[in-house]
């Protein structure tokens, strides 16, 4: 009897729950869709014309660059095997500048010769073989000229706005910063870099 009642009780609640979220509106507060489509990659992407060094402009906060404040770095250098060599530099408060030192990947997409998916590995050559080493790191936009990329990753958790020109025009950053909240981005929680 107990189990019955707890059964009826069960699909009463959730009879409720159904009908409330039918009177749902289509989205939260702000009025993104509760869904949001696959993100697209840059395709094709000249890995020897992106090589060199990017300065960052605005990034989502993240754990690894929580002492980063001053200004922000990435050094793309292809190698003979496909991979390329990424070194990272932060400054911090103190003056202090501290190095990564990683390899990327290429990520073969169907039907995308050259996507802008890479997968990067800051963990130690060891432990390669570990599929969470491997972070994703999606071209989302890029500019014909390469002086300008829109990064991230495809849960939209990170992103990062790169530049060649240690600062970039307020106006070209804000059309970036744009095209990432129409992907779905969380924008308003950007950090921008004080270069």
């Amino acid at each position: 009897m107990a189990f019955a009642l707890g059964g009826v009780l069960a699909l009463t609640a959730l009879g409720a729950a159904r009908a409330a979220r039918a009177q749902a509106p289509a989205g939260p507060a702000n009025g993104a869709p509760l869904m949001r489509a696959a993100l697209q990659t840059v395709a094709p992407v000249d890995l020897q014309r992106y090589a060199g060094l990017w300065y960052e402009q605005a990034r989502l906060p993240n754990r690894f660059q929580k002492d980063c404040t001053g200004q922000v770095s990435a050094e793309y250098t292809p190698l003979p095997d496909g991979t390329v060599h990424v070194l990272n530099r932060c400054e911090r408060t103190d003056g202090h500048v501290d190095e990564a030192i990683g390899i990327a990947r290429p990520v073969a997409v169907t039907g995308q010769p050259g996507a802008g998916r890479l997968k990067v590995r800051f963990a130690p050559t060891w432990l390669g073989w570990l599929p969470f080493v491997w972070g994703d790191y999606w071209i989302l936009k890029l500019d014909r000229d390469y002086q300008v990329s829109l990064v991230g990753t495809p849960d939209r958790e990170y992103l990062w706005v790169l530049s060649r020109a240690p600062q970039l025009d307020e106006a070209t950053l804000q059309a970036e910063l744009d095209y990432a909240r129409s992907l779905g981005f969380d924008t308003d929680r950007v950090v921008r870099n004080a270069q």
